[in-house]
C-alpha cells in the first residue's frame, strides 16, 4: 500500500535521513587541584623544606613555612594548578621520597589544609 499526500502551498518538500550529527564538545571546568604533601617519621624536617625550595623554587622562609604546616597539622597544600601538573608534581614528589597525594581545591585558592581524602598519586 502506497500512501499519498498532498502538499499544500504553504508546505516545503524536503529529503532528510534519519542521522543527525552533533558538533558539540562537551567540556568540564577547569576545576583545580592541590598537591598534599602528608607528614611521615622518615623524612627530616630539613629535607622536606630543602624539596620544596629545590623543586617548586620556593624561597626559604616559604618551603620553612610549608615544611612547618606539614610537621604540625599533618599535612600542607604545596602547590596547586590542573590536574595534570599536579599529578606530575606528585609524582616528583614520590621521586624524593615524600607522601604526596591529589586532590580536588574545594576553596578555590588552593590554600588551607585540613583533613581530607586524596588520591595518592
Amino acid at each position: 500500500m502506497t500512501l499519498s499526500v498532498a502538499l499544500g502551498p504553504d508546505t516545503r518538500e524536503s529529503t532528510q535521513t534519519g542521522t543527525a550529527t552533533s558538533t558539540d564538545v562537551l567540556t568540564a571546568p577547569d576545576i583545580p587541584w592541590n598537591l598534599v604533601i602528608w607528614n611521615d617519621p622518615v623524612n627530616l624536617m630539613s629535607y622536606v623544606s630543602y624539596v620544596f625550595r629545590s623543586y617548586f623554587g620556593y624561597s626559604e622562609t616559604k618551603a620553612n613555612k610549608l615544611m612547618m604546616e606539614v610537621h604540625k597539622k599533618g599535612r600542607s597544600i604545596v602547590a596547586h594548578g590542573s590536574k595534570e601538573q599536579v599529578e606530575q608534581h606528585a609524582v616528583a614528589m614520590h621521586g624524593y621520597g615524600l607522601w604526596a597525594t591529589v586532590e580536588k581545591a574545594t576553596g578555590g585558592n588552593g590554600s588551607g589544609s585540613g583533613k581530607g581524602k586524596g588520591k595518592r598519586g
